[in-house]
This record gives C-alpha cells, structure tokens and sequence, in this order.
C-alpha cells in the first residue's frame, strides 16, 4: 500500500506531498493543474522509463519520493534485501520501504530502494507486486489479445500458472531440439567439407609429427651448417691458439711458465703465490676450452651437406603446417584437439536421428502440455465470463453479457490459444469482440469489471486508475464509483478522475490547486474534507464551486455514496 508520495518539480507541480493511505482515493483538478503528473510520478516510482521533458521548467531535477507499506517478510522484501536495500520495521508484520526517483534537466536518472541506489529495473521489479495501473491507454491495451489472455491468465492464477510454466519449460526444450536439428541439417555439406578438411591437416600432423619449438631448433640448425667452413675455421684458429700443435708458443704453455716462475719466486712474496694460483685455475679453463673446442670441430667434420638438405627439408614441412595454420603451436593445437572434433563432425548421423527421436518425444510433451493449459484457460473463462457480466450489471449495463472465447491460435511461447473477450450488449446480440464493438465508456467498464474481479484472486494490493471513466457519465458514473468503492474494501484504489460521481465514493479526496505567479505556474495538492470537498464536487458537477444549485446535488452525491 502507497502511505505517501512526494513531487518535487515535476512537470506543473513545484512541491506536494500526497497522504493517500488506505481505501480510495480520488484526485481531481481543473484541466492541467497536473492531476496525470501524479501518475507520472507514480510511474517513475515504479521503473517507468525517464523523460527530461517532465522536469518542472527552470529545475535542475525533477525528485518523486514514495513510502510504501510492505510485509515485512515476502518477495517484495526478499527483491530489496537483494538490492542492497532496507526496509524498515513498523510492527505486526509490516514495514515501511522508501523508493525514490530523480530526472534531471539533461534527462540522467537515478533510483533509491530501500536507502540505497539501484537500478530503474528494481523499480520495474518491485512494481509488479505493488502496483497494477490503468489509464486511457490501457483501454487500447485491452483491445489487443495478448492483453485478454493475460487478464485471463491473471484471474486463473495457479491453475494456469502451473499449465504455463509446464508449457514452457516444454516449448523451450522442442525449440532448442528443433534449432540443434535444423542446424545440422542446413549445414550437412559444410560439416562434411570441415571434416574432410580436418581428416586430412590431421593426418599431415601425425605425418610430420612436429614438436614444440623444432621451427626454431632447425633455423639455427640451418644457419650453422650453411656457414660449416667459416665456424671450422674459427675453432680452429682458436684451438691452435689454445694448445698448438707445432713449435709455437701456445696458451697452455705460456700459462703453465707463468705459473712456475710464480710458484719459484713465492716464498720471497707471499703475493705472487696467490697469482701463481689464479694462473694454475687460467690454465684448467684454458684446457677444457681446448677440449671443447676440439669436439665442436669433430662435430662440423661429421656433418656434411647432406645434413644440410635433411634439416632444409624438414624446414620445408615444418613451414607449410605454420603457412596452413598460422602458427606452429596452433598445428599442435590442432594435433591436441581435433581428433574431438573429427569425432563430433563424422557423428552427424547418428546425431540427426537422435536429435530427431528427441524432437519427436519433446513434440509429444508438448501437446500434452498444451492441451492441459488450453482445458485450464477455458475452465478459467467460463468463470471469467460470467463474473465480468455480473459486474456489468453493476455497472449500468444491466442487460451486457461477456463471454470470453479460447480458440486454437498460433504455438507462441504463451501457449497455442488466442483468448478473446466477446461483449453482447443487450439481449439477443451476437457476442462481439470488444476491440471491434465496444465504444469507449463500454470498454472502460468492462476493464473496471475484470480489475474487480480478479482483485479478489490476485495478490497485489494496490490499483492505479487514470481518468478511466472517460466517456461516461450520470448513472454509470455513479456505478463505477460504487464498484471502485467495493474494490477498495480488499485493496488501496488511487483513481484520477473528472467525475463528481465518481470522486463522491472517495474516502480520501485530494485535489491539485493550480497557481500563477506571472511567470511560472505551479501546482500543489490538498486533502479536502467538509466545505472544501462540496465546493470541488461542484466545480466538476457545473464549473462553479459556488453555485448553491451545484452545492446542493454535491451534498446529494456525497449523503449517496456515505449511504
């Protein structure tokens, strides 16, 4: 239930708080002073897309506030809680929650629930538990057939929601079967040509049989043999060097005579002892590099040019794998992974005809399901039809009579029915469609009608009606505020009205006062009682709060509806 809602600088209306509480409540006010803002606001509150048009001429921002009272354990809480939100406890199982939305001039918009930033699509969340609105365009909803099965659906309720849920659980699974299917027979040829393509770079791998980091490895294998002569030389220049083996003074032989004279004139200068040990350890290293040097030339010497060829064509294979697939490690890869894909593409058969076998129980599932929810929609409506009826003669249409038809439609996700609301007038009528018969003021009562009867099925607690009453008047005004009153008893009804008969049932009659300054215009919003209210009713009886004739059939009015 809505305890209060606050504007601030939305459209017409610079500030005004709205005490709206339980039972009904009826906002009125002169043409434009702002009574659909309210909507507006509500709107925002409840996830409604953000609009810079509606920020207040001059503002920086538009803000709309709103407190509701919630069960202080329930989805509503459970969907705060996981928003990062608060509520806050007030006793007897129930608890205030704040939500709060503000637009600024440049149209950016921020939520608040619970005291904590969210997104709009938490508001959007929320609402579908807080809130059902209806205003004028409602009534063209209502002419679509989405909208009759939905409004069936809801006056169902756990009988169709369960047929549903199963319906689609197994409308989902034939869709996915019947997807997988299509694909493997649409690309039957490609599959087959991937295949075949993969079969043979596959066998090229395990042909070649190329191992991590070998492109490298041959590369400097290939540049080593192409200059063999140059590398001989070189070590052997330096091997000669090392350890000659002609009359030559050599490395080693220089290096072990340092050593001795060292080694003679020591025991004069401890020093000299510690050099002579450094050139004993220079000349270790200088033989092991000899011997080194010597197994490398040996190495060259067994090479020969036709090593050479082997490694230049073992390139050749190596470079055509990396040509073929990019890279080496992606051929290896390929080696590691494509034997699972060769596996899955040569298994298309015997996919197709499992997939097929899957299809074809899935399609059996799935008429049974949508038999069972068809037979729960057409239970459902022959109680639908006759409790709108009731209601419409309620409602000054005493002789109108509702039926609402399941026929067979299109398979959609919401089943294979196509739910019409049929309306028959007045005794001895075809029932017709009422997207195609109904006039305005007919349609606004039969969606009054429906609203009242599943308010008693249904869970939300709060009803939101703008200017529903559109294109009716004397009586039938007075018998939608009758049953907007009696659907008041079991939920919180907000409507925004220009009826007098209408606002007459109201327990809480708010009215938005329009004000000028000369430049700007503003709106405000007072809760009117006593004399006030008379003199409203009368406005919107004949224009004029102070007509003693008006005065009198407000007071009229209002005795009826206390009645």
């Amino acid at each position: 239930m809505i305890e209060q809602m606050s504007l601030r600088d939305l459209g017409v209306i610079a500030q005004a708080t709205l005490p709206i509480g339980p039972g009904f409540t009826a906002i009125t006010g002169e043409t434009g002073a702002g009574k659909t803002m309210v909507v507006t606001g509500l709107g925002l509150l409840l996830g409604a897309r953000s609009d810079a048009g509606t920020v207040r001429a001059g503002a920086a921002q538009a803000v709309v506030e709103g407190v509701w009272i919630v069960p202080e354990a329930g989805p509503v809480t459970e969907r705060v809680t996981d928003a990062g939100g608060e509520v806050e406890p007030i006793g007897d199982g129930q608890a205030e929650l704040y939500l709060s939305r503000t637009v600024t001039a440049e149209g950016r918009s921020r939520a608040g629930v619970g005291g904590r930033t969210a997104p709009a699509g938490v508001l959007a969340d929320l609402a579908e538990q807080l809130v059902v609105v209806h205003g004028q365009s409602d009534q063209l909803r209502l002419r679509s057939g989405a909208a009759q099965r939905d409004a069936l659906d809801r006056f169902a309720g756990a009988a169709v929601d369960e047929a549903l849920e199963q319906y689609r659980a197994a409308y989902d699974e034939a869709r996915s079967l019947a997807a997988q299917l299509d694909e493997l027979t649409d690309r039957r040829d490609d599959r087959a040509r991937e295949a075949e393509q993969l079969r043979a770079a596959l066998t090229e791998l395990e042909q070649i049989d190329p191992q991590p980091g070998e492109d490298v490895e041959l590369a400097q294998r290939a540049e080593r043999l192409a200059n063999a002569e140059e590398l001989r030389l070189a070590a052997a220049l330096a091997h000669a060097a090392l350890s000659g083996e002609d009359d030559a003074p050599d490395v080693l032989t220089l290096l072990a005579e340092a050593r001795r004279a060292l080694e003679r004139a020591a025991g004069s200068d401890a020093t000299l002892a510690a050099h002579a040990a450094t050139f004993e350890e220079l000349g270790y290293r200088a033989a092991d590099l000899a011997t080194d040097l010597s197994g490398y030339l040996a190495d060259l010497d067994e090479s020969g040019p036709h090593e050479l060829a082997a490694v230049e064509e073992r390139r050749a294979a190596i470079g055509g794998l990396v040509r073929a697939h990019g890279t080496l490690e992606d051929a290896l890869a390929l080696r590691a992974t494509g034997g699972l894909r060769l596996a899955e593409l040569d298994d298309d058969d015997d996919r197709v005809d499992r997939l097929t076998a899957d299809l074809a129980t899935a399609t059996t599932a799935l008429d049974a399901a949508a038999g069972l929810l068809t037979a729960a929609r057409r239970a459902a409506a022959e109680r639908l039809g006759e409790a709108v009826t009731a209601e419409l003669r309620a409602l000054a249409l005493p002789d109108a009579r509702v039926v609402v038809a399941v026929e067979p439609g299109a398979s959609t996700a919401a089943g294979r029915d196509e739910v019409t609301l049929l309306l028959a007038p007045h005794p001895g009528a075809d029932p017709r469609p009422v997207a195609r018969s109904a006039s305005g003021g007919e349609l606004s009562r039969v969606m009054l009608a429906i609203e009242v009867v599943i308010a008693g099925t249904g869970s939300v607690p709060t009803f939101v009606f703008d200017e529903i009453d559109a294109g009716i008047g004397g009586a039938a005004a007075i018998e939608v505020g009758r049953r907007l009153a009696a659907l008041a008893t079991t939920s919180q009804v907000i409507v925004v009205t220009h009826l007098a008969q209408v606002a007459a049932f109201a327990t809480n009659h708010l009215s938005v006062v329009k004000a000028s300054d000369g430049s700007v215009t503003a709106s405000s919003v007072r809760a009117l009682a006593g004399r006030e209210r008379e003199a409203e009713m009368a406005r919107l009886l004949s224009g004029l709060p102070d007509s003693p004739a008006a005065l009198e059939h407000a007071r009229e009015l209002l005795g009826l509806a206390a009645a």
